[in-house]
């Protein structure tokens, strides 16, 4: 086998056996490792493990090690400029917005998928395929790649990598896809990689306790908290700090019933709270469309499962298309709990992501 293929490693036990698995399989392994700190953020190094954050350079070390191991040549490729505007100010905007982003979703499409591959090329490296250790699997039909869920349910990842193109799926490889996680583990265990296998596993976006070292004095600008009559119950502390759904943090205990936050109006900077009932949405809007089964938006109503988060399980939907294509009303047959703007839909059929947008805004828009 002639192929050469770069594998992205985080320093953890998932891209490792993946480099494991590619170079047994025949193919000429090289390893890459985005690194996107840039000491800008007051974050502290509390030994934390995360994205972004002081810890990147343990894990550096982690994935120089993994390929000292397997005898490859490992390149670091430094995409810390491109992450602050393309991931954080996006975070950021989403947030002032009053919406609720996903930054890993964002950052696959854009960099870990894209601009890796692109800057990686630029300095002169040579590769033909792509590979990471996410659980997912890809299926190669005559007209299009697909992408499935990955064989451990409890694993999957296809959530995460949901907006990647049909480009970017035709150079990926996933070699975990078909693995149980305890499978990864006991190979690592046998292959020299205990230290990894053992390894505590984190999915923090950034390596601190919150997201306020994001945002600045001007984004906490505090205003009122106020129940569905529009009466003012409360004070928030600035609307970055409010998601859909939250009750712990809103600062309303002792009001009787809890209170959840239902709307945020970035406009009136206002946040709206109201009964759990409240939060439950049977109809929402999807734009920002990705269609990966599909060439292209469906021309009728089309039956899938739809999941609103990565932890949520997927509610059976009907989905249809504006007269453009360029959006997605999604009808579930049972109410979903909290379908939060900003967030990402996936739209599956089977185990097959259907395509995949962002919520734009639900039954909970009054």
């Amino acid at each position: 086998m002639n192929q050469t293929v770069a594998v992205g490693l985080s320093g953890g036990v998932d891209s490792a056996i993946t480099a494991y698995l590619l170079q047994k399989q025949g193919y000429a392994v090289v390893g890459l490792t985005m690194l996107t700190w840039d000491a800008s953020l007051p974050i502290a190094d509390e030994g934390r493990s995360g994205c972004f954050g002081p810890g990147e350079a343990r894990d550096l070390q982690a994935a120089q090690e993994v390929c000292r191991s397997l005898g490859i040549e490992h390149h670091a490729v430094s995409l810390a400029k491109e992450f602050s505007s393309c991931v954080l100010d996006y975070f950021r905007e989403e947030y002032r917005g009053g919406r609720t982003p996903n930054p890993c979703v964002r950052c696959n499409q854009s960099m870990k998928f894209g601009l890796l591959w692109d800057k990686a090329k630029e300095q002169g490296l040579h590769f033909d395929l792509f590979a990471t250790g996410h659980y997912a699997r890809l299926e190669r039909r005559e007209d299009r790649i697909v992408l499935r869920r990955a064989l451990d349910r409890r694993k999957d990842q296809s959530y995460f990598l949901s907006r990647l193109s049909q480009e970017q799926l035709g150079r990926l490889l996933l070699p975990l896809g078909d693995m149980e996680k305890s499978e990864v583990k006991a190979l690592a265990a046998k292959s020299g990689f205990k230290n990894l296998a053992d390894k505590p596993e984190s999915q923090d976006f950034i390596e601190a306790k919150n997201y306020d070292v994001l945002f600045n004095a001007q984004d906490a600008k505090p205003g009122p908290i106020v129940d569905l009559s529009g009466r003012q119950v409360g004070k928030h502390k600035g609307i970055v700090h409010y998601t859909v759904g939250q009750r712990k943090g809103v600062g309303l205990s002792g009001k009787g019933r809890p209170l959840y936050v239902a709307r945020i109006d970035a406009t009136a900077n206002t946040v709206i709270v109201g009964p759990k009932e409240c939060l439950y949405s049977q109809r929402f809007t999807v734009g920002g469309l990705n269609w990966i089964a599909l060439a292209k938006a469906p021309n009728q109503s089309l039956r899938v499962q739809v999941q609103v988060r990565q932890q949520h399980k997927p509610a059976a939907a009907t989905i249809s298309a504006s007269e453009d294509g360029k959006t997605i009303s999604a009808l579930c047959d049972e109410p979903q709990l909290a379908v939060t703007p900003g967030q990402t839909a996936v739209f599956y059929q089977d185990d097959s992501v259907a395509g995949s947008g962002t919520i734009l805004g639900s039954g909970l828009d009054f």
